[in-house]
């Protein structure tokens, strides 16, 4: 898979993107990241005792490093790390617990990794210290609603910022979830917070959008949303997609989350066919190779002639 471009030591504005087009960059702190020809992984790492999938796995330094570098040789673009579970039915910890569990292994994966890392929190001052010992982007699924403190974070450090939609919170999200069309107003909560973000100083080349699969959906909510992914493409920016061995899968399968990767496999190319520039995922080397068959089924027309002939 291609990898995006890193370059170092970038402070300036951001460069323009065209209407309709997939962002050439995204600006975190002192990373340009570039897209080629196919959609960022984004590989899961998650430092908790009560994630829905690998809770308690990576807890230990040592293991989460061992863990990312693993992610790192499948074929990973980005790393996103989180302490504190949002699962449906989740409870938040205390910021001392999350930054206890976190910010050691956020600085022994940086040390031991070059690509960027994305820090999954809604605590400012969490974020900090995250973004302190080595973390490029913030990935808050509160979308700035969360903690007040955030936005001065994400403008002074000039990280990443990924907004996350999201009706409720974790502990309740999942008790009778209503939209009017649940597109249409994801859309229009992206508007919103786009400009939240802008009266904060956030430029929008540091943005990336999440629709937020599974966070107070319901099935055909999902469903939609991956459908109508392309509805976004008019922010400009870019639009990460999580289907990792969700709770929707299950349903669709009537699988249990340690056998959802075939299922996590079509959403995924759906998920790229529709227009999502990053699949975070949790099996890096299988999605990978999704991405890429999908990327070029679904962008066949943009192929060069040589590849075609190479193919054939």
């Amino acid at each position: 898979m291609c990898k995006a471009v890193l370059l170092a030591g970038l402070h300036g504005g951001c460069r323009s993107t065209v209407a309709g087009k997939q962002p050439m960059e995204l600006h975190a702190r002192d990373r340009v990241i570039r897209w080629r020809e196919h959609p960022l992984i984004m590989g899961i790492l998650n430092v908790t005792p009560d994630s829905f999938f690998d809770g308690g796995r990576y807890i230990d330094p040592q293991a989460a490093v061992s863990h990312a570098l693993q992610l790192v040789e499948e074929g990973a673009d980005l790393l996103d790390i989180g302490a504190e579970s949002t699962r449906p039915g989740s409870s938040p910890i205390e910021e001392a617990e999350e930054r206890r569990r976190l910010i050691p292994v956020v600085a022994a994966v940086a040390k031991a990794v070059t690509i960027p890392i994305s820090i999954d929190t809604s605590k400012a001052a969490v974020a900090q210290a995250a973004i302190d010992v080595g973390a490029v982007i913030v990935n808050d699924v509160t979308a700035l609603r969360g903690d007040p403190a955030m936005p001065d974070v994400i403008a002074r450090s000039r990280s990443g910022l990924v907004l996350m939609h999201m009706q409720g919170i974790p502990r309740t999200m999942q008790q009778a979830p209503c939209y009017r069309d649940v597109v249409e107003d994801v859309s229009s909560f992206f508007a919103d917070r786009l400009q939240f973000a802008a009266d904060k100083q956030i430029s929008r080349c540091r943005i990336i959008l999440d629709p937020g699969i599974g966070f107070g959906k319901l099935l055909l909510d999902n469903l939609d949303l991956v459908a109508g992914l392309g509805t976004f493409a008019k922010f400009e920016c870019p639009v990460l997609v999580g289907v990792s061995r969700k709770a929707f899968l299950g349903k669709l399968t009537d699988r249990p989350v340690e056998d959802r990767v075939w299922g996590t496999a079509a959403a995924v190319a759906l998920a790229v066919e529709h227009g999502a520039q990053i699949l975070r995922v949790h099996d890096v080397g299988a999605m990978r190779d999704v991405v890429k068959v999908a990327t070029a089924i679904a962008r066949r027309q943009h192929l060069s002639l040589s590849l075609r002939e190479q193919h054939a």
